[in-house]
């Protein structure tokens, strides 16, 4: 049996997951890939803490260089987080013919560009499957199992911190200051949760999974990145009795030569698959040609479902030292055009406004609507105490998101309006 050499830089949560699952089933992974796998140097930022999985002190160095200078070591596992040592990292293993095995997806999302040409260059493949969705194996589906197919669309919950949060806001009634203190609790969410609720751990998994789809890189300062801080309780009531939940939701469509990308809070009907989702667990919805609809639904983040992705990259990377392939994790193309500026991106929409309950107050926020050529499908204006604030929800027909987000500041603007509009995404998945 052969034995490869592992070079681990990032000893956190998965780092440590991945040496502890590696020994733990040293002989079901032997017997099912033929090899066998020997970390030989763990790279950690303080080398003598103490962790809660043991591994020889001699393994660690706190220099990522030193993971290069061992010759044994022919697979790199960087799991450091960040974007530069990672990129550094990345580079210089690429170039000394070291295959790599990635879980960053913000490098991945912010410079997969410039690491898979010189993947190409060096005929050297880079494997990410744990960069999103933790356990579920959407990279290696989308990159191969779907390879006949033209990918319609996917929509993805591809946060399990917000997802989390969401869940607790609708079940509980909890609103959205008590459920993220909640989350942090209970260790859902980080103590900076940053990332997680501002949409862009999502986002980063949503620019990753659309370069796989469509063959090109979609520049990060170009999509709608929006996060959940704004989802109030009221929003969660009303969606309800709309007949719809809201979702953190990553959403990737082909349309017309185009393809946009984008993450908001969304109002997905009840009866879709999506909507009842809940709780940390994340779920893609891909969508075919030739497949139809494939839901993929698991835990997407934590020590077990992450180092279970990272093992099964290090397989396919034993697998590829044996027999070189001709691709190296992701190939550019362009078949599907360009990517669709958030501006241009038409979609339905939710809109809520705390207004004065006085006569004429509808018809001035339709008169602007309507010059804008926006259609409202619907309204929901609750009974409220005469001449106290009282909230209005707007459901939009489909307009270009940027002549939305426009008119949107017009109506801020009205002497009527108190406070900042919410407006969200309305997704009818057809």
């Amino acid at each position: 049996m052969k034995t490869i050499g592992i070079g681990l830089a990032g000893f956190g949560t998965v780092g440590a997951g991945v040496y502890e699952n590696l020994e733990r089933h040293r002989d079901l992974i032997a017997e099912r890939s033929g090899y066998g796998f020997a970390v030989r140097r763990i790279i950690a930022r303080d080398p003598k803490k103490q962790r809660d999985v043991d591994a020889p002190s001699t393994l660690f160095s706190s220099r990522w260089q030193d993971l290069l200078d061992d010759p044994e070591i022919r697979v790199v596992v960087e799991l450091i987080g960040g974007t530069k040592d990672a990129f550094d990292l990345t580079v210089a293993a690429i170039r000394s013919g070291r295959i790599v095995v990635t879980g960053n997806k913000a490098l991945l999302a912010e410079r997969g560009a410039e690491i898979f040409a010189l993947a190409c260059e060096h005929r050297v493949p880079v494997f990410f499957e744990a960069a999103v969705a933790g356990g579920i194996p959407i990279i290696q589906s989308l990159r191969d199992a779907f390879v006949g197919n033209r990918i319609e669309s996917i929509h993805g919950i591809l946060n399990g911190t917000s997802n989390y949060i969401l869940t607790r806001m609708q079940e509980a009634g909890l609103d959205y200051p008590e459920a993220l203190a909640e989350a942090v609790k209970l260790g859902y969410a980080e103590a900076d949760p940053t990332l997680d609720i501002n949409g862009w751990d999502a986002a980063h998994k949503a620019i990753i999974m659309a370069a796989l789809a469509y063959g090109f890189w979609v520049d990060p300062v170009s999509i709608r990145v929006q996060g959940i801080d704004r989802v109030g309780a009221a929003d969660i009531h009303f969606a309800r009795s709309l007949g719809y939940s809201i979702k953190l939701l990553g959403s990737i469509r082909a349309n017309n030569g185009r393809v946009e990308v984008g993450v908001a809070p969304t109002l997905i009907p009840l009866g879709h698959v999506l909507a009842s989702v809940n709780g940390v667990f994340n779920a893609v919805a891909i969508r075919g040609d030739l497949v139809g609809e494939s839901l993929f639904y698991g835990r997407g983040a934590g020590r077990g479902p992450t180092s279970t992705s990272v093992i099964g990259d290090l397989v396919e990377a034993a697998h590829v030292l044996g027999a070189p392939r001709g691709t190296y994790g992701f190939s550019s193309h362009g078949l599907y055009g360009r990517s669709c500026p958030a501006d241009e991106i038409i979609g339905s929409h939710y809109l809520r406004l705390s207004v004065d309950d006085k006569p004429g107050v509808l018809a001035k926020i339709a008169g602007l609507l309507g010059e804008a050529g926006i259609g409202i499908s619907s309204v929901v204006q609750p009974e409220s105490i005469a001449g106290v604030e009282t909230p209005l929800v707007l459901m939009i027909h489909e307009a270009a998101f940027g002549r939305m987000r426009e008119t949107v500041e017009r109506i801020r603007a009205l002497e009527c309006v108190k406070g900042d509009p919410v407006l969200f995404n309305v997704e009818t998945f057809s």
